[in-house]
């Protein structure tokens, strides 16, 4: 038996059929719909967009006690580019894509934007075959770990974001970071430091690896333009 392709393991885990229409428009990236002049997934794209913002921002009011800018934080880092690329990954859209010849030869399938879209599109056919109760089972366990890293400290992930935003619309590439310890394991120390284009950008001490990354992606963001 010849295995599945990849969108007929995609549709199972979302609980559509293989043979779907709306998902297939999902998977289709505006340089593939030119190439062979169908629909591309950018109106739903535009739907799935406002349909992850709601789920998110529904479990930020009924489980977090905090301020309106609080639960914003929380919101906007959870549906940011990057997050949402990372769940597309995950659920196996980015092999599912459709892409055009020059799309893919550029890399397209690893993009964090073309993914991230790609995701709210994907939500968006959910969403219209199986209503709200359909996209939200799918957001809320696709963004889980996110979103609790997020609550647990409210737009600390920020300047890491902007960071890798900045660095990958300036074709510099994805920030590394590498961290060191020093010191007995009851009181460690933790340096971060984090290369942008082969090159150490920032560095960064805490008393966590996350606390030390955060430190040295404020120092590249801050000396960015420098």
């Amino acid at each position: 038996m010849a295995p599945a392709a990849p969108h007929e393991g995609l549709a199972s885990a979302l609980g559509l059929k293989p043979d779907d229409e709306t998902l297939a428009i999902a998977l289709t990236h505006s340089s593939y719909a030119a190439e062979h002049h169908v629909r591309s997934n950018e109106r739903l794209e535009f739907l799935g967009d406002a349909v992850v913002g709601l789920i998110i921002a529904e479990r930020s009011y009924h489980e977090l006690d905090m301020p309106e800018g609080g639960l914003a934080q929380v919101r906007q880092a959870t549906v940011s580019s990057i997050a949402l690329a990372s769940a597309s990954r995950d659920l196996g859209i980015d092999a599912a894509l459709r892409l055009g010849r020059g799309e893919e030869a550029s890399g397209g399938r690893a993009k964090d934007s073309v993914l991230a879209d790609a995701y709210e599109a994907v939500v968006a056919a959910v969403y219209l075959d199986g209503g709200l109760v359909a996209a939200r089972r799918v957001v809320l366990s696709s963004l889980d770990e996110r979103f609790l890293f997020e609550a647990a400290d409210p737009g600390a992930s920020d300047v890491k974001s902007r960071l890798q935003e900045w660095a990958e619309a300036a074709s510099l590439g994805t920030p590394v970071y590498e961290v060191q310890s020093s010191g007995p394991s009851h009181e460690q120390r933790f340096t971060a430091s984090v290369t942008i284009d082969d090159r150490v950008a920032g560095t960064g001490e805490g008393s966590s690896k996350k606390a030390a990354e955060l430190e040295a992606a404020r120092a590249a963001w801050e000396d960015r333009d420098a």
